[in-house]
């Protein structure tokens, strides 16, 4: 039965890349979490139905983080709806109850510290920049950016699940985008390394470098979170600010609300009277 569920598992998985069009590092995730599900756990069939207890994975994972749980479970609830879905299996997972994970907030860097960074940078670094924080794009969707999808006004990009979204492209970006263009003379995609585009560990490397030179430790989704917070900061609509995301729900940018909460009482505890008085 072990060896039936590693060909669904590799099916699985091809599935998530060449249909949902997830990205390589989450295939990754999700095979070493199937792989040790398929080690570990107890599968067996009972009347007909597909039993798939993870009662002894979930004893081994006990010790690891709490989102790491959640995320190989995650992967878990995923591959059995694909089985049930997909390969129509009856499908019965025990142990299978949920771990709650503490939300936390993003760190989004100051806007004072961008643009020192943006300062030092030459124009290649300034364009991997300014496409983070000034779109707050993936560093995924980044590498994976067409120069076709680039217009004067927006870039359309694709998301998770293949899902295209439109942004509105800034005027300075634009003029950025050109400048790059003539210097570097990209063929197909913005950013590129020969005749490949450049993946997201390449752009990272460049981004986290660049960062590192000037003081800051940062990685390309902290630019990404800073590009909401900021907006918000600044008084935009939380669901003007999820679809420039390409969030699936408003419950995933709800975090940012949090986040603008918080920067509320720091700028009260400031500013007002008695709050300097309680210091």
């Amino acid at each position: 039965m072990k060896e039936k569920f590693l060909n669904y598992s590799e099916d699985f998985l091809d599935y998530l890349f060449e249909v949902r069009g997830y990205a390589e590092t989450s295939i990754v995730t999700y095979e070493v979490a199937l792989r040790q599900m398929r080690e570990l756990s107890n599968i067996y069939e009972e009347d007909g139905v597909t039993i798939l207890d993870i009662t002894p994975f979930r004893f081994a994972i006990v010790k690891n983080h709490k989102k790491t749980i959640a995320k190989k479970l995650s992967a878990i609830h995923s591959f059995v709806k694909y089985l049930e879905d997909q390969c129509n299996l009856t499908v019965r997972l025990i142990a299978d109850e949920s771990i709650k994970v503490p939300q936390s907030l993003p760190k989004p860097i100051e806007e004072q510290h961008i643009t020192a960074v943006l300062e030092e940078a030459n124009l290649q670094e300034k364009l991997l920049i300014s496409m983070l924080y000034g779109l707050g794009l993936r560093i995924s969707e980044l590498s994976t950016l067409k120069l076709e999808m680039i217009k004067e006004h927006w870039v359309q990009v694709e998301g998770k699940g293949s899902k295209v979204r439109e942004l509105p492209l800034l005027k300075r970006l634009h003029i950025l985008i050109t400048q790059y263009k003539q210097a570097y003379q990209p063929k197909t995609y913005l950013f590129e390394k020969g005749n490949a585009p450049m993946n997201s560990a390449q752009l990272r490397y460049l981004l986290t470098k660049l960062f590192n030179a000037q003081g800051f430790k940062v990685t390309p989704h902290q630019l990404r979170h800073s590009f909401a917070t900021h907006l918000l900061n600044n008084g935009a609509r939380i669901s003007d600010i999820s679809e420039l995301l390409g969030h699936a729900t408003m419950a995933t940018t709800q975090v940012y609300t949090k986040l603008g909460s918080v920067k509320k009482m720091q700028e009260y505890m400031k500013a007002h009277p008695l709050a300097r008085k309680e210091v």
